[in-house]
């Protein structure tokens, strides 16, 4: 298996940096799909980890993608349904 060079793990910090900012506001705007950015950035921040051999981060990220599955799941539920229009 090849490892990532230094630059290509920078070039992940910038992503992992963009996704957390993303992520905050558009959950601060009540967006179920800061949850999904949140959870694509856990991802992120695991591959770094795992790259970087700091495994530490890896579990807590674990955790923080299930929580955000959880979370997506119920605030997707809780959305209203608006009615159609009749015509």
């Amino acid at each position: 298996m090849r490892k990532l060079d230094s630059t290509a793990v920078l070039r992940l910090d910038y992503i992992s940096c963009l996704l957390t900012v993303l992520s905050t506001v558009l959950i601060g705007k009540r967006y179920w799909h800061g949850w999904l950015l949140a959870g694509v950035n856990s991802v992120v921040v695991c591959v770094i980890a795992k790259n970087t051999a700091q495994f530490g981060f890896i579990p807590a990220n674990v955790f923080c993608l299930g929580l955000y599955a959880y979370n997506v799941w119920n605030w997707r539920k809780a959305e209203p349904v608006s009615p159609r229009p009749r015509h």
